[in-house]
């Protein structure tokens, strides 16, 4: 592959910028092909761009454009200083749709990148590996038109304070909404005529920012109060599709309704309702389209309110938080259909997203090549009745076809997504055949169908490792292996684990990210809190003291660098960070929990651990920075409010300690693997060397021992045990003892 000389409208390359980008081309992994239409004879790209220098997935996506793209850096800004531009900045991710569009249409035509190249420095930014940067200019946009969304497109001062933004632009003209072509001329003209007026509107947007990302500060240590928790109860069962699950919406998000905050209303209150509604929206998203009925796993949203028809593109943070939601409705209902999906899904992320190194991938797009080889959304997933007939067999396809509601009229572009809507008694019963033939017909198929999808072009896979997210997967299958009582996934959760502790971190420190076989990028706020929640449920999990030892030294790192110790809370960075035109205190949960939600709910759990009460302390504080916003609007925060519920709720600190000579430790733990629990705390030792190194961090296992060479078990509130018991009978009953039933039961 050739590097050009240069690109539409752009100076030539320095020598040593051409030098690197053809030392990039020549090393290109054949699976990684250029994405562009710019080509010439031989099928070489046309143009290349510094943007094939990064590991990013989603800037290398970028890097035959024609655009003269840079990675944020200071050299962009440089640049920008030195030729006083403007700087023009998008912000995306790999797994896209909008980002795709917008690139296909206009960053991969040679014209509009003749615009940015003689008039802008154009900035391309993953925002999965600087949250940061995206979190400004967010909310710049979100001051700016009411709304955000992705992709991002920004206008700055060199100084990078934004002046003009917005999502997507088409390239030209198109009825009310002005192409980019058009936005970037009238820029370049205001740029050069009105520059006084954009310097004013930089620094009014710049105050905004700062005043809405750093402004949560402790005002005292008053607790927000259960008070939160029945707002919270009240505002989601106003707005709840109490036919549909979810929230009423013409979109329906998995996180738009938090099941686990239901589940816990419905355990301190009672509230059937909470149940209820929890419930439903656990059986209406595993019946349709966007759970991938085929190859398990959960698309990231539905464009209906009926969960059918998804936008096709798979995060592991979904996944990863939907199956704790099904775990613990397993739990709190008894329902074994909610725990087989949380084993579905478990088998999902280890059959496509594992990496050989042990972490998880991140996302697969929503596009994929169709029968003529073009991009097209969600073709890879969708079917016709013919191609079920092809691969199941005419008998079969007919029972196939009914219940996965797979039809000429199809419901999605002329193609079917399988969806369950039939109650599978009632079709069997007029399809005339028995339930369970009927259900081993479809699981049957199921595997052929996966199998046949297999051969089609698959959606690219985002393979970046992200810290965070992995550190949501370790969660997942940790809780679930000791829940399930699956050693398999507990040991997937080490794997992970020890991947993350010894391939990501640096002199102690973890990193964000890793990709083609290094990390790379400081590590954020949601990287530490996620991986520790991780540590401490495979802790509960394995039973191994090394795993509570890394979690409080990643604790002790995140008090250092990010707390905000007079105001409460931590912010997003690093204090030895880049320093960006806000620091941001991250205060809203929203698809993925806010780093400040989870670190809350650490915070509680290392002290009922550890006894140690400066980590109760720092949780007070960081509930008090939060505390205007979880008493006005706590729907902002369901995550919080988890913590709230373990901050207000007696915790059990629950101790087993097994004898040298083994003892039945299944029968012991049984009653705890099958009970919503969610506010305990657990260690499980063995007498002996392994006990003493628990105790070395964990005081209140001091001193216990096995009773009668059995296995013993201590159930203790606030350091005071109850008696202890070999009986798991006995033991049973005093996990269960649930606290007072709160004064709010049915609202």
């Amino acid at each position: 592959m050739k590097v050009p000389e240069s690109l539409p409208g752009a100076p030539p390359f320095p020598a040593e910028v051409r030098a690197r980008l053809a030392e990039a081309l020549a090393s290109r992994e054949p699976r990684d092909p250029p994405r562009t239409r710019n080509r010439r004879e031989d099928g070489s790209p046309l143009y290349t761009n510094r943007l094939v220098l990064e590991t990013s997935p989603y800037l290398r996506q970028h890097a035959h454009n024609p655009v003269d793209w840079y990675p944020w850096s200071e050299e962009a800004f440089e640049e920008a200083r030195r030729l006083d531009r403007p700087v023009f900045l998008s912000i995306g991710y790999s797994t896209c749709h909008w980002c795709h569009v917008m690139e296909d249409e206009s960053f991969d035509e040679p014209e509009i990148a003749r615009i940015l190249n003689q008039h802008f420095i154009a900035i391309k930014v993953d925002r999965e590996l600087r949250p940061d940067v995206d979190a400004i200019y967010m909310s710049a946009v979100q001051a700016m038109t009411g709304s955000g969304g992705w992709p991002l497109s920004v206008w700055l001062t060199p100084e990078r304070r934004p002046f003009y933004g917005g999502t997507y632009f088409p390239p030209r003209d198109r009825g009310p909404y002005q192409g980019l072509a058009t936005v970037l001329q009238a820029i370049q003209q205001r740029y050069s005529r009105d520059r006084g007026q954009l310097e004013e509107v930089a620094d009014q947007l710049t105050r905004l920012i700062q005043q809405d990302l750093e402004a949560a500060s402790a005002k005292g240590d008053e607790l927000p109060g259960d008070g939160a928790l029945r707002l919270a109860m009240s505002r989601y069962a106003r707005s709840a599709d109490r036919a549909r699950g979810g929230l009423i919406g013409q979109m329906k998000f998995p996180s738009s309704l938090p099941i686990r905050f239901l589940l816990r209303i419905h355990r301190r209150t009672g509230d059937p309702d909470a149940l209820a509604l929890a419930t439903l929206t656990l059986e209406r998203m595993a019946a349709g389209g966007i759970h991938d009925q085929i190859g398990g796993g959960f698309h990231r949203y539905s464009t209906d309110p009926d969960w059918l028809v998804p936008h096709f593109e798979k995060m592991l943070y979904d996944n990863a938080l939907l199956a704790l939601a099904y775990l613990e409705g397993w739990q709190a209902s008894g329902r074994a259909d909610f725990a087989e999906m949380t084993r579905e899904i478990l088998r999902y992320a280890e059959r496509e997203m594992a990496s050989p190194e042990g972490g998880f991938f991140s996302a697969t797009d929503a596009d994929s090549l169709n029968e003529e080889g073009e991009r097209e959304e969600g073709w890879f997933f969708t079917w016709t009745p013919e191609e079920i007939r092809r691969v199941v067999g005419a008998e079969r396809a007919r029972l196939v076809n009914a219940y996965f509601g797979v039809t000429e009229r199809a419901n999605h572009e002329g193609r079917s997504v399988l969806h369950c809507e039939r109650d599978a008694a009632e079709l069997a019963l007029e399809l005339g055949i028995e339930l369970d033939p009927l259900l081993a017909t479809i699981r049957a198929a199921r595997e052929q169908l996966y199998q046949a999808r297999a051969q089609r072009p698959a959606p690219l896979r985002d393979e970046k490792i992200l810290a965070a997210w992995n550190g949501l997967m370790i969660s997942a299958f940790a809780r679930s292996g000791f829940a399930l009582e699956e050693p398999a996934y507990i040991e997937t959760a080490r794997r992970a684990a020890r991947f993350l502790l010894e391939r990501m971190r640096e002199e102690g420190r973890l990193l964000r990210t890793f990709k083609g076989g290094r990390a790379a990028g400081p590590a954020f706020l949601e990287d530490y809190a996620f991986l520790i929640a991780g540590l401490l449920d495979l802790y509960e999990a394995d039973a191994n003291p090394r795993w509570l030892r890394e979690a409080l030294s990643l604790q002790e790192i995140l008090d250092r660098h990010y707390a905000d110790h007079p105001g409460g809370g931590y912010f997003g960075n690093a204090d030895d960070h880049e320093r960006l035109l806000a620091r941001e205190k991250p205060g809203q949960d929203g698809a993925t929990p806010s780093g400040n939600s989870i670190a809350a709910q650490n915070l509680l759990r290392l002290a009922a651990l550890t006894g140690d009460d400066r980590y109760r302390e720092r949780a007070a504080m960081l509930f008090s920075a939060f505390h205007e916003l979880l008493t006005r609007a706590p729907t902002a925060l369901p995550e919080m409010l988890l913590a709230l519920d373990f901050e207000l709720e007696p915790i059990q600190e629950i101790i087993v300690i097994r004898p040298t000579s083994g003892g039945d430790l299944t029968s012991m733990l049984a009653p705890l693997r099958s009970a919503h629990l969610p506010n305990r705390v657990l260690v499980v030792a063995t007498e002996g060397s392994d006990l003493r190194a628990h105790a070395a961090a964990v005081p209140l296992v001091a001193g216990k021992l096995a009773q009668e060479g059995k296995v013993t078990a201590y159930v203790c509130e606030n350091r005071v045990c109850k008696r202890p018991t070999t009986d798991p009978e006995i033991f049973a009953a005093q996990i269960r003892s649930s606290p007072a039933r709160s004064s709010y039961a049915g609202r």
